[in-house]
């Protein structure tokens, strides 16, 4: 009897659409896993260590240890939230009223600036590399979305507080309170939190028990975004949503006139 042989068109694409599935599955568990389990370094850190080392700098010693969420003061998720991404309770990993924001203002002739949520940040520090590359983007999209479908907004910010930067070779909250205020970050109050939120779009240029006129204008600036949102109680997810009430007095303002 004569057997009929699989075409290898379809030989081939059933092999690809093995390999997608065990792609994603090998790039979902560590995500999954982290949903529960304390990360004990990130790609960040790996890579500032083998920078540290490539550049031969002998005294390097990199800072962290893990925090949990009930020994972090409120005050610290909240000043990140309102320095980095005033919406991150509200959205789901990317903020497009930001980035619509961002392009107009690239497209007056401004500078363009990030408009990374506090989700994406966290993907980028923990599985990925510093870059522009597309690839790089495009891989940053994909773990935040992972990231956005597994954890819920509470661990994605006890994860960031407990990887982000703080100082050169200190990340998390845990080493920065002991570096910067001599505490611990269940004694952090608003301004010490405001302090650290606000060095992180450069945390090895300035410094946040040495502030500069630039870092304290910045802090006072934090500290009364924390107040309006509301206090702690906004991030989780109990106050009014900033795009929306603006988009309400637009429209009210519009009316009026």
């Amino acid at each position: 009897m004569r057997r009929f042989r699989r075409p290898p068109l379809k030989l081939l694409l059933r092999w690809l659409g093995l390999l997608v599935l065990a792609g994603f599955a090998a790039s979902w568990l560590p995500v999954l896993v982290l949903r529960f389990v304390p990360p004990w370094t990130s790609a960040m850190m790996l890579e500032r260590r083998a920078g540290a080392w490539l550049h031969g700098e002998t005294s390097f010693t990199l800072r962290q240890h893990w925090v949990p969420w009930s020994r972090i003061s409120r005050n610290v998720p909240l000043a990140v939230v309102a320095a980095e991404d005033q919406r991150f309770p509200y959205h789901h990993g990317f903020d497009f009223d930001a980035i619509q924001r961002a392009l107009d203002a690239h497209d007056d002739g401004k500078r363009l600036r990030g408009a990374s949520t506090i989700s994406q940040q966290t993907a980028k520090n923990l599985f990925l590399w510093n870059g522009r590359s597309f690839v790089r983007k495009g891989l940053e999209a994909y773990f935040t979305v992972l990231i956005e479908l597994t954890w819920p907004k509470r661990r994605i910010l006890e994860v960031y507080v407990n990887i982000a930067e703080f100082g050169d070779g200190i990340y998390g909250v845990g080493a920065a309170s002991e570096a910067f205020f001599h505490t611990t970050p269940a004694r952090l109050d608003a301004a010490s939190a405001a302090r650290l939120a606000a060095v992180l779009p450069n945390p090895r240029r300035l410094h946040a028990d040495r502030p500069s006129a630039y870092v304290l204008g910045r802090a006072q600036w934090i500290t009364r975004q924390m107040r309006q949102l509301g206090g702690p109680a906004y991030i989780e997810g109990r106050g009014p949503d900033p795009a929306q009430a603006s988009r309400r007095r637009h429209t009210t303002g519009q009316r009026q006139r």
